[in-house]
């Protein structure tokens, strides 16, 4: 198990903890933000079908499956820079993007389409099984616009990066309930700004 390294930090200084984790990464927070812009802008410009459809001029994804792009592609364009270093998930166990030379520096990614927040699934509230994933590690949140009568080319609306402990997730109480999120201090002060779009 991962010890955590804001272990006996109180909240208001975990934000110097966090910037320091961020100077360990070998992605530094401008290529990160490139690689997102980079992602998202990808999927505009692909063709569905034999008809060759445009996203956003004939077909205007739910929140959900804008994610998943989002989620695919941002691995696929980091390996595409540098295959020798990075990788999507190979196994249960994997992060969502893995750093192939040492794997402390993988990394979840978090997609909303919420301006602000970003969550989990009710699992990321449970303790983890020894064939799962760890859920704390560094995290990628990327917040983006949904698709509206007003919105025809959404935005990516915010890009944060830090680190999350499995603990800062807190589930819903209703037994029914499937999503987990973060307490304020967590979001404020583990997951540091990198973009926003203005």
């Amino acid at each position: 198990m991962i010890v955590s390294p804001y272990k006996d930090i109180p909240p208001k200084k975990w934000l110097n903890v966090t910037r320091r984790l961020i100077n360990e990464h070998p992605l530094k927070p401008a290529e990160i933000v490139e690689v997102v812009l980079a992602a998202w802008e990808s999927i505009f410009a692909s063709r569905l079908g034999t008809k060759a459809f445009h996203i956003g001029k004939d077909i205007f994804p739910k929140p959900q499956i804008m994610g998943f792009f989002l989620h695919e592609l941002i691995h696929l364009e980091l390996a595409s820079r540098n295959p020798k270093l990075w990788c999507g998930e190979r196994s249960s166990k994997d992060k969502d993007v893995v750093y192939i030379p040492d794997d402390r520096f993988s990394i979840e990614v978090k997609t909303s389409s919420n301006p602000n927040h970003i969550f989990g699934n009710r699992s990321y509230a449970q303790a983890s099984t020894t064939n799962k994933k760890a859920k704390t590690g560094y995290y990628l949140a990327v917040n983006f616009q949904k698709f509206s009568a007003d919105v025809k080319k959404p935005n990516i609306l915010l890009v944060r990066f830090g680190w999350l402990d499995s603990t800062d997730w807190i589930g819903q109480k209703a037994a029914t309930g499937q999503q987990s999120r973060l307490s304020p201090d967590v979001e404020s002060y583990k997951l540091i700004e990198i973009y926003k779009h203005t």
